[in-house]
């Protein structure tokens, strides 16, 4: 995995048919493959499944921002399934610093 603190990179996807590019830092990036990957999605697929719930929010984000919180959740979400990381539900994880 790349350096965590890089600027964004801009790519391009496409979403309907039509190109747009999203900024994110390469550590999104690279979460994004790996996340494309383990469904059998390419990421151009994953990322228009992400608009279309963006889309569907009361307030949507901007597209790089979804995907992000979209990266986020899915990370917990994950995490917490298998019970390692910090958001597992171990006994003591429930304290706030």
């Amino acid at each position: 995995m790349t350096t965590p603190y890089h600027p964004p990179k801009k790519y391009s996807v496409r979403i309907e048919g039509h190109r747009t590019s999203v900024s994110l830092e390469p550590v999104f990036w690279d979460l994004l493959r790996r996340a494309a990957a383990r469904r059998g999605l390419a990421v151009n697929t994953l990322v228009a499944g992400i608009d279309a719930e963006r889309i569907r929010s009361d307030t949507p984000p901007g597209l790089a921002g979804a995907i992000r919180v979209w990266l986020a959740t899915h990370e917990m979400t994950e995490r917490t399934q298998k019970g390692d990381g910090p958001w597992s539900a171990a006994p003591g994880n429930d304290q706030q610093d």
